[in-house]
């Protein structure tokens, strides 16, 4: 993957996608500081090992999922390098038969397609029918890494900005959960 090698403070809005400038908007009027890397594609965590290197943080793992009926939605946030299991988080928020939600769900609550889902995407779903979801163990990093709505670029900033100004801004209540290291 080709990556541009710069670390950029701030916002770019040239050639930028209307998605990309509003999460910017976001992060600025929340006065949230933050650092930028723009790339090709990087729609999996794989592909991201590269960016987290020049961001100097770990891009977590956002996973857009919902039960069986398809009538719950729930976006789970968790550290890049752990494995997902459903039973585990099932047992935790009382939804059997997890799955991951389709692409025409996540474009019509999130605002993103695949590979670009991240919790900046809950700006867009203003009737709230997305459950957030956060990992425990996420909140004992530094930073905080995500896509800023596409996949193209990824951002850093402060754990404690995300868990004090950007998640009460977006108005989603995080249910947090242990989601084992080791699966056995």
């Amino acid at each position: 993957m080709r990556i541009d090698q710069t670390l950029y403070r701030g916002r770019a809005d040239e050639g930028r996608l209307d998605k990309e400038r509003r999460c910017y908007d976001l992060l600025d009027g929340l006065g949230i500081e933050y650092f930028r890397v723009d790339h090709e594609h990087a729609d999996t965590i794989e592909a991201c090992r590269e960016v987290e290197k020049l961001l100097g943080c770990v891009i977590c793992k956002n996973l857009f999922l919902c039960n069986r009926q398809q009538t719950e939605f729930y976006l789970l946030i968790m550290p890049g390098d752990k494995p997902f299991k459903t039973k585990y988080l099932s047992a935790q928020i009382g939804s059997s038969r997890l799955s991951f939600g389709g692409a025409e769900d996540m474009e019509r609550l999130l605002g993103v397609t695949p590979g670009s889902v991240s919790l900046l995407g809950l700006m867009n779903d203003e009737a709230k029918a997305v459950r957030l979801l956060v990992d425990r163990d996420l909140l004992d990093d530094e930073s905080f890494g995500c896509h800023p709505c596409i996949n193209t670029s990824s951002l850093r900033m402060p754990m404690r900005d995300v868990r004090e100004k950007l998640l009460p801004a977006l108005g989603h209540e995080p249910t947090y959960v242990n989601l084992p290291r080791e699966i056995g």
